[in-house]
């Protein structure tokens, strides 16, 4: 008979981590389907639509797991809406005006940072040790960033506003991403949360800041709800939210549930690996040297930091 532990077995962690890195391959999707939808829909809106289309999941999911609310405490609660409202509302808005911006691959890319912030925020809010070296790698991290921002050339000597503006919006998706890791981790472990309620809270919560979100930023919704109803946009819609949404945060957080936070955020690598081989194979998207040695120095980077946090207990 299997018994929980605080301290999972070795297999049973290494299911986790493989199910984290699907929900994450998933989410390679992403560009795909949004690219698509920018020319009906803005940023805000199509992340809003999504969020909506999901409430057929949250809100029974919620409602069900209404009892694992009671007794949270008011960081608890702060761990939730910086899930909904940073990762799954705010983080996403960033992330699809990114491609609105600049290169699809470049935003993807730049996703490889998420690991750094997970290692930092694991630090402060889960206790988990820094690996030697750290700032050393971080050093290097950075400069495969600048690589991926501005190439060979010296800072922002031609690279268009465009561009530059796509980095910083992909930049600070991440970063909003990597936190939301380290608070689902600490949502899963230390309040007890499932991952099925879990997972509708965060689209649950996130709807009603993505509607403000909208209602500042459009001009009216009549456009919106209009294009919702266009048979080919509410396919590519539904499938947003059910593919890159819906189903792989159900897989990411059955995974995180029993795995550490530095250890996912290696899985999660998948994901800009996944989207830029099918931003190339299907959007025809092709990447320069220097972002291809980026890529390869934060990669190195992460499993350096990876594999050294895999040796400690």
């Amino acid at each position: 008979m299997l018994q929980k532990t605080s301290s999972p077995s070795v297999a049973w962690q290494q299911s986790g981590v493989l199910l984290v890195a699907l929900g994450a391959a998933l989410w390679g999707m992403d560009s795909l389907l949004r690219v698509p939808l920018m020319g009906a829909f803005t940023s805000t809106e199509i992340v809003l639509v999504e969020h909506l289309l999901l409430l057929l999941f949250a809100v029974p999911a919620v409602w069900i797991g209404r009892r694992q609310f009671q007794g949270l405490s008011l960081r608890h609660f702060g761990a939730i809406l910086f899930i909904s409202w940073g990762g799954s509302g705010l983080a996403t808005v960033l992330f699809t005006m990114g491609f609105e911006y600049g290169h699809p691959s470049v935003v993807l890319l730049l996703q490889k940072l998420q690991p750094l912030c997970v290692l930092l925020t694991a630090r402060w809010i889960l206790q988990e040790h820094l690996p030697k070296g750290f700032a050393f790698h971080l050093m290097i991290a950075l400069f495969g960033t600048y690589l991926l921002t501005f190439g060979f050339q010296a800072p922002f000597v031609g690279v268009s506003g465009g561009q530059l503006t796509s980095s910083l919006l992909s930049i600070g998706a991440a970063l909003l991403w990597g936190g939301s890791t380290v608070m689902g981790r600490y949502l899963l472990t230390r309040a007890n949360m499932s991952f099925e309620t879990l997972t509708g809270a965060r689209f649950l919560f996130a709807v009603p800041f993505l509607f403000g979100m909208v209602a500042w930023s459009s001009t009216g919704f009549s456009t919106m709800w209009s294009n919702t109803l266009h048979p080919q946009y509410l396919s590519t819609l539904a499938l947003l939210a059910l593919l890159p949404g819906l189903f792989s945060l159900l897989l990411y957080y059955r995974g995180l549930s029993t795995t550490k936070a530095s250890y996912a955020t290696l899985a999660e690598l998948a994901f800009p690996a996944t989207g830029v081989l099918l931003n190339w194979f299907f959007l025809k998207e092709g990447v320069t040297i220097p972002q291809v040695i980026g890529f390869a120095l934060i990669w190195w980077v992460v499993f350096r930091i990876s594999t050294s946090r895999a040796g400690e207990r």
